[in-house]
């Protein structure tokens, strides 16, 4: 039909006419059939409605579909037929069709390579064709009476004389209500394999309607697993006879077909088509769904591996966590391999799904030469980029960098039958991103340990004096967080008049530089007191120090000078500086705190620290504590310092080295967390017999 053609809808006095606009709505199809239906009513129609229902549900639907405009719909009914036009205002190319009597078998290729939307129109219709407006497109047809002889004059413009065409017999082609069923079949929600189903019953009905022997739905889904039979109909079809084939139009990764044993016909394969869409638009559903639950199983799946991955500081933890994630997941085996400083690969951690082949991948993975595993994971390193593994243990390598940084590779090995889709390449990849991160990470952590764990130890003795008659021990706890520096610290030094200075103090705060308040208040005891200044003076000293410096950090001190008394007996002179008063411990048995508190060293101009005279007899002990010790916490609970007194008592007559280690034991036992502050502990004790 040319572009200015279509149907005349005039109106006439035995003609019953409606038009509507409706929105491009899902529920559009269903008020346009509401429409002809009740046209069909008033004018007697009634032996078209099957017909004209059919062939209004695919226009409408179609322009829904595709113009996404609204539609006007035009209906006519008269005493010979009924015409019904479905006009859209979507712009486009001009497609002319060419508007005839109902198409005979020669003509229905040739409709179904314009759209196989057109296909029941074609097949049903008296006439149909397009009308072309500036404002948008319509698509009528006309459905005559079986008694009614086909009138030109319906068409608007020129007359055209009437044409005669040998209509079908009706048991040769598929009658509407066959069609209409073939259309309505869709899958069951509610069964089990919904899909399989709905291909059988696909094939069945349209094996029916065709005439054919047998029939079968091949799917690939591109799981590894091939080829897959979907649905069958009848005997196996014959590949000897000329088989009817039909690929279905899905994406990638699937893949698939509908194979008919079927004699030619003008129908089958038209008919074949149109149900391959219907059942390739369920596949692709299908394919969506799955791809959909597939990527929300990764995106979970990633997210519990970061957990994993970022909850872990160890190196050789991380690593080894690494191919516990990807395997069996992921692939058959796995495997990681990180540099070391002179560039070189090095075996971390690997995996494999059966574990009485990992000495097996361990040789491969070994083996050099241009075509080993070791070159192309080389490769991988040196490029950047993803290499492909080939040979027994097939499977890919990406490379593992974090923050530009190449610190090896991540091998993974393919399971037998089953390739990598690009979206577990993408995982992987992913993964290996993670991973290097968690890697670094931990290598970072790992550095600021070696750190704090060297600097903490330069701030604390590395042994004890050995000083007959005077027994010193110590314990030392830091942090539960060991790449923090703490400020905790104790120390045992001559004096120049042969006594022997006992020190422990706590600088506020934690890391670096608490820890160089840490080493310069222990430097300047060191000075001070070698060139045998009086203790009260070096804490006075010490005080100017610290509010000159402004660090914001104060500190607590303790200072005991001891030294031989009469007899047996060693004098103490105790000085504390904002600390807690140490306990004494009688050989004889009983536990007391003594010394007089003073004013904590760096916040005030002026200070006072009072002096202690102790006595201690043969077996007597003084222990010093930091706040590490008082203020561990159970839930609410503290240790304190009064449950620090009573699990000293029981402890009399023990050796130092014995003293602080039960202390220790006793301190840490108290909760079952990490301890949030630095512990320190400092016994004197009266070693003489």
């Amino acid at each position: 039909m040319s572009a200015e053609a279509g149907p005349a809808m005039n109106g006439g006095p035995d003609e019953k006419v409606r038009r509507v606009r409706l929105p491009a709505d899902r529920r559009t199809p269903a008020a346009a059939r509401a429409l002809v239906r009740s046209v069909l009513a008033e004018a007697d129609l009634d032996e078209l409605l099957n017909e004209a229902l059919l062939l209004t549900t695919e226009l409408t639907t179609n322009a829904v579909e595709h113009a996404r405009t609204e539609l006007d719909i035009e209906v006519e009914a008269d005493a010979t037929g009924l015409t019904v036009m479905v006009t859209d205002f979507a712009a486009g190319p001009v497609e002319e069709l060419v508007v005839g009597v109902r198409n005979v078998a020669s003509d229905i290729n040739e409709v179904a390579e314009r759209g196989r939307g057109l296909l029941l129109v074609d097949h049903f219709a008296s006439r149909w064709g397009t009308t072309y407006l500036p404002t948008g497109k319509g698509i009528w047809f006309r459905l005559d009476r079986p008694d009614a002889v086909p009138s030109a004059q319906l068409v608007a413009g020129e007359p055209r004389a009437a044409v005669t065409v040998p209509v079908v017999a009706a048991g040769d082609t598929p009658s509407a209500t066959a069609m209409s069923e073939l259309m309505q079949i869709s899958p069951d929600p509610y069964a089990d394999d919904p899909l399989a189903e709905f291909a059988a019953g696909l094939l069945a009905r349209l094996a029916e309607m065709v005439g054919a022997a047998g029939g079968v739905v091949r799917l690939d889904r591109g799981d590894g697993q091939g080829s897959q039979v979907l649905a069958r109909y009848g005997r196996q079809p014959r590949e000897e006879n000329e088989l009817l084939r039909i690929p279905l139009a899905v994406h990638r990764p699937y893949a698939g077909e509908l194979e008919l044993d079927a004699a030619p016909s003008a129908y089958a394969r038209p008919l074949a088509v149109l149900a391959g869409e219907r059942l390739s638009l369920h596949l692709e559903n299908d394919r969506l769904r799955r791809a959909d639950v597939r990527r929300s199983a990764w995106l979970t799946f990633l997210a519990e591996a970061s957990e994993l991955l970022a909850q872990s500081l160890d190196v050789e933890l991380t690593m080894a966590l690494i191919p516990q994630l990807v395997v069996p997941r992921l692939g058959q085996w796995c495997a990681v391999h990180t540099t070391d400083e002179w560039g070189r690969l090095r075996l971390a951690a690997s995996s494999h799904a059966d574990e009485s082949v990992l000495p097996h991948l361990h040789r491969v993975l070994q083996e050099t030469g241009p075509d080993s595993i070791q070159a192309r994971l080389r490769e991988a390193s040196r490029n950047a980029a993803q290499v492909p593994l080939s040979g027994p243990m097939e499977g890919f390598a990406v490379p593992l960098i974090a923050r530009g940084q190449r610190l090896g590779t991540l091998a993974v090995g393919r399971h037998q039958g089953h390739r990598h889709d690009p979206s577990e390449v993408s995982v992987l990849e992913d993964v290996a991103r993670r991973a290097a991160l968690a890697i670094e990470n931990a290598r970072i952590h790992a550095e600021r340990r070696r750190v704090a764990q060297a600097l903490q130890q330069s701030l604390l003795p590395p042994v004890l004096p050995v000083v007959e008659g005077i027994g010193f021990a110590a314990e030392y706890v830091p942090t539960g967080d060991d790449a923090e520096v703490g400020g905790d610290f104790y120390d045992v030094l001559p004096l120049p008049d042969g006594r022997w200075l006992v020190v422990i103090g706590d600088v506020s705060g934690k890391g670096v530089q608490a820890a160089a308040v840490t080493g310069l208040v222990r430097d300047v005891i060191r000075v001070l007191a070698g060139d045998g200044k009086p203790l009260p003076e070096v804490l006075v000293r010490l005080n100017e120090t610290l509010v000159e410096r402004g660090s914001g950090r104060y500190c607590t001190l303790a200072l005991a000078a001891v030294g031989p008394g009469d007899g047996d007996q060693l004098d103490v002179s105790l000085h504390l500086a904002g600390h807690d008063r140490p306990v004494l411990l009688r050989g004889g048995g009983g536990a007391a705190f003594v010394g007089t508190g003073g004013t904590a060293l760096g916040l005030l101009d002026s200070i006072t620290t009072p002096t202690a005279e102790i006595p201690l007899g043969p077996g007597d002990a003084l222990i010093f504590y930091t706040d590490g010790v008082s203020e561990r916490r159970r839930g609410r609970e503290l240790f304190g310092v009064e449950r620090l007194r009573e699990s000293a008592a029981p402890l009399a007559g023990y050796s130092a080295d014995v003293l602080a280690a039960r202390l220790r034991a006793t301190a840490i036992g108290f909760s079952v967390e990490a301890p949030r502050d630095d512990i320190a502990i400092l016994v004197l004790r009266n070693d003489a017999l």
